[in-house]
């Protein structure tokens, strides 16, 4: 079954009746303001709330970390994990057709509100796992934003994020390029006691997510041994400033910051955190060593096969 939204089509021939999670009752609000503002009005909501979710689902500053890539022109590109729309916006301006896919009616239908203006946008509601099945195109770009982590809770194999890289593959284009973007498990706010992203714990990351196998993260020595043994070798790295999330900066190996410009860090607004030193001159000190990219709090990735 098909639901037209604005422009936007909404599939819903894979949904299984259930949304499997949920951020709760602030879903239902975030569905209220997209049917009723326009994304003009979103930065005087967000003030007005003063709420992590609404921040982090209606911000325009989570665009910056796709604003930065440049796309082929008319190129094809898959987002898996697409929920509310907080990036489908800028991928759909790069994209020729962009196809979405989610695996909750609630969040799908916030984006498919929240970007009822873009014409080339089709969002299937579905789980992954189900809907690559029947994916019929290949693509020539496929993101992964903040979804990467999450590999082992839906592919159930002894090698999870190895299967997860060999089934988006198979979906790409010879020439095409997955986009990722995932904290860094030894990202310098970790240290400085800001809690796990995911794991809502202490320092959960940097002790390797002992007695977790649902979620983790990596650092970029273990991404980047990650990606070669599946036989991807063009591998691109940038760091996204403070984080992926709500990036202001995105620096890379041919621009990295210098002494006192990283000094954007008392951000972690969903969740208490501790001080244990001031993370602006420790960076100083690390930018010094020529450290910055093992301890970036992120990473944006392109990576594809290369010749």
């Amino acid at each position: 079954m098909k639901e037209q939204i604005g422009h936007v089509t909404l599939n819903m021939d894979w949904y299984s009746g259930t949304d499997y999670y949920s951020d709760g009752a602030v879903e239902d609000e975030l569905l209220s303001i997209v049917q009723t503002y326009d994304k003009s009005e979103y930065n005087r909501i967000i003030c007005e709330q003063k709420d992590w979710a609404v921040l982090y689902h209606l911000s325009q500053i989570r665009e910056n970390i796709v604003n930065a890539l440049e796309f082929k022109p008319g190129s094809s590109v898959l987002e898996i994990g697409a929920g509310c729309g907080a990036i489908t916006g800028a991928l759909a301006k790069k994209a020729g057709k962009l196809t979405c896919i989610d695996l909750s009616r609630k969040r799908s239908l916030i984006n498919a509100y929240k970007n009822q203006d873009c014409d080339n946008v089709e969002i299937i509601v579905g789980n992954f796992t189900e809907v690559e099945k029947y994916l019929e195109e290949s693509f020539d770009y496929i993101t992964l934003i903040g979804v990467f982590e999450y590999a082992a809770s839906y592919i159930h194999t002894n090698n999870p994020y190895n299967d997860f890289l060999s089934i988006l593959l198979s979906h790409l284009k010879p020439d095409g390029k997955l986009i990722i973007a995932i904290e860094n498990r030894l990202g310098l706010k970790y240290w400085a006691g800001c809690k796990e992203d995911h794991t809502g714990k202490f320092f959960c990351g940097l002790e390797n997510y002992e007695n977790i196998t649902s979620v983790r993260t990596f650092s970029k020595n273990e991404l980047e041994e990650l990606f070669v043994s599946c036989g991807l070798n063009d591998i691109m790295f940038w760091y996204p400033y403070p984080d992926y999330k709500l990036p202001m900066r995105i620096y890379s190996d041919q621009y990295l910051p210098t002494k006192g410009e990283l000094n954007m860090n008392m951000r972690n607004f969903d969740n208490d955190r501790l001080l244990m030193f001031d993370e602006a001159k420790v960076y100083d000190t690390i930018l010094k060593e020529h450290l910055f990219p093992v301890v970036s709090n992120s990473f944006l990735i392109s990576v594809g096969k290369g010749e």
